[in-house]
């Protein structure tokens, strides 16, 4: 024989034992001592508060022989048959199976018959999915039902009854249980059945049960069954810390650890979304959590870390996933774009990623927290390019390691400095006799310097020792004729955040120009950058304004930018640009010797109607 189950073997047979419902209680046990009980009632609420269990002490005290104070006896022979399920005055029916309008009308003609004792007591669960001729159907009798017959409602949609016959009924609501009453009772049930529960245990039972009595007594046996450990549930706080820290792959490991455990995609969405519920009420609302106290405050501490505003809008992207998630082939895939449009800001197209980030500036100004970190991007794997599996949910780095290169900016080379005009340096000697190689007629008639002398971030290889001195470029050539020290701005600095801050904060023609450009460093207080060709250098240099105005914002100051041309700016492959460095200067043209030509064979020379013949093998030519 299979053991009875904790909540029916303690489910409550008085009105003193139903806990955390007392405005019901009070209301029926007055009616029962001044007899003045009612012809029918709606009982509604979350499931597992007590709706059928009241009912059945209703039926129970409503026939007793001998009721106390409003309460049954439990001892005669009445209240035994109805906690027996055998009472001919007690009738229970489900209305989710028992839906149709002949159920109803057979129910109609069976509550006109007598009963052994004072009253009929119809107990109809889930009510609210009887369909609407069966509501007709029970509709008259429901108003004018003969004097010994009551009727018991039961539902947790109470929205879905019909107002007819929430008119004709009285209403009494239940709720769940506040969790320090929830924990007493849990307490004396596990002591009185001889389970051993640690702290740990408890707050895990009290979380998984939500204040709902028969939940939480289903998820104390369960830690009964596994021998008193606490049950591992999803942590929902890493999806508020993703939130909080705009970390999507975070989110995204929390969302696939929970399906590898056989969590459902739309079960865990409506946890986030109830999780976020309880973060809002706590900001809101504080006495309506519930949730132990020291649970309770920690809630409260990551709501404030969010803000109302970010709440909010998880609350409402969530919930549209949900419907969707209805007729979806992959739940999890929505799910999964939602956590990134919630995390990620550029992922996001809604307007109230901007309110979102207005309401925090205001909050972190409000605590005088101006000084907070702003969050980072998330690391790039050199490898790929793309972002780092994880991104900075992964441990810290030990003390002393050598830092992920997708986490730390390459570092810039040094460039020695110019040095003055009256203090020539020896290793610029025997460049400056070096002879130079004839310009090519087709070259453009603009100071630019070769690629042996523009440094380049080679953090791979070693750079040579010295780099001969370059003459500055004309102003002609793109540079900016601001202050370089304006600000506290410096060159090193901006060339370093280029490609993370400055590039990225481009927008429209402006971005596109520029990604045709490749950063050359610092060198002389200036930015230096390469341009293909002299139509694309010119371009850029007349969207140097906003890239002043990024400056300002990115390093503190302005700092000129300097475009050079450089045929080879479009090539990524460093041995290539290596190579080239290497080789000698191309030799000057020769004489050519009109006699020494000779003409090519006829048959090699083919006309454009056999090369069309070859190209369509099985072709004819057809003259007109």
């Amino acid at each position: 024989m299979a053991t009875q189950s904790l909540y029916r073997r303690y489910r409550p047979r008085r009105f003193s034992e139903v806990k955390g419902q007392e405005h019901v209680v009070r209301a029926l046990r007055n009616a029962v001592i001044n007899h003045r009980e009612g012809q029918a009632y709606l009982f509604s609420g979350p499931r597992g508060t007590g709706k059928t269990t009241s009912a059945r002490i209703l039926a129970k005290v409503l026939n007793c022989e001998n009721p106390i104070d409003g309460e049954p006896c439990c001892q005669c022979d009445s209240c035994v048959a109805v906690e027996r399920g055998t009472s001919y005055d007690v009738h229970e029916l489900d209305a989710a199976s028992n839906n149709g309008v002949d159920a109803m009308r057979d129910l109609i003609e069976k509550a006109s018959l007598g009963t052994p004792g004072r009253h009929k007591v119809y107990i109809l669960d889930e009510v609210h999915m009887l369909s609407k001729a069966a509501e007709a159907a029970l509709l008259k009798t429901l108003e004018e039902p003969p004097p010994h017959v009551v009727f018991v409602l039961a539902t947790t949609d109470p929205q879905k009854v019909s107002d007819t016959i929430r008119s004709r009924t009285q209403h009494l609501q239940f709720h769940l249980l506040p969790m320090d009453v929830m924990e007493d009772h849990i307490r004396w049930l596990a002591g009185d059945a001889g389970i051993e529960l640690d702290d740990n245990a408890l707050q895990s039972v009290l979380r998984q049960g939500g204040g709902s009595a028969r939940d939480t007594v289903s998820a104390l046996e369960l830690v009964s069954a596994s021998g008193g450990m606490a049950i591992e549930i999803t942590p929902l706080d890493e999806f508020i810390e993703a939130f909080i820290e705009h970390d999507p792959g975070r989110a995204l490991t929390v969302v696939a650890h929970a399906v590898q455990q056989g969590r459902d995609p739309r079960t865990l969405t409506d946890d986030i979304v109830r999780h976020l519920r309880d973060c809002f009420l706590s900001l809101m609302a504080p006495e309506l959590v519930q949730l132990p106290l020291q649970r309770a405050a920690e809630v409260s501490d990551l709501a404030t870390r969010l803000g109302a505003a970010a709440i909010v809008r998880a609350m409402e992207r969530l919930g549209e996933m949900l419907v969707e998630m209805r007729h979806a082939p992959d739940p999890r895939l929505l799910l999964e774009v939602a956590l990134v449009q919630l995390t990620h800001q550029a992922a996001s197209v809604d307007a109230s990623v901007l309110l979102d980030r207005i309401e925090r500036l205001e909050h972190m100004l409000s605590n005088r927290d101006v000084t907070a970190p702003i969050p980072r991007p998330n690391p790039v794997d050199p490898n790929t390019g793309r972002a780092a599996l994880g991104g900075r949910a992964r441990p810290a780095a030990p003390a002393g390691a050598r830092p992920h290169p997708s986490t730390e900016p390459a570092p810039l080379a040094a460039v020695p400095d110019r040095p003055a005009p009256s203090e020539p340096t020896p290793e610029a000697a025997p460049v400056a006799e070096a002879p130079a190689a004839a310009p090519s007629p087709a070259a453009p008639q603009i100071a630019e310097p070769s690629r042996a002398e523009v440094p380049r971030a080679e953090p791979q290889r070693e750079r040579p020792a010295a780099v001969p001195p370059v003459a500055a470029p004309p102003a002609a050539s793109g540079g900016a004729s601001a202050d370089p020290t304006a600000g506290g701005a410096s060159a090193d600095h901006a060339a370093a955040v280029w490609a993370t801050d400055i590039m990225p904060a481009l927008k429209g023609i402006t971005r596109a120009m520029f990604a045709t450009t490749k950063l050359l460093g610092a060198r002389d207080g200036a930015v230096v950058l390469a341009a293909p060709n002299e139509p694309t250098r010119a371009k850029c240099a007349q969207q140097l304004s906003e890239i002043d105005a990024i400056m300002v914002k990115v390093v503190g100051g302005k700092v000129p930018v300097q475009i050079v041309v450089d045929s080879n700016a479009a090539s990524d492959d460093d041995n290539v640009v290596q190579m080239r460095r290497s080789e000698p200067p191309p030799p000057a043209d020769e004489d050519v010797d009109i006699s020494d030509l000779v003409d090519a064979p006829p048959e090699t020379v083919q006309s454009p109607t056999d090369r069309l013949l070859q190209a369509f093998p099985g072709s004819q030519v057809i003259d007109e």
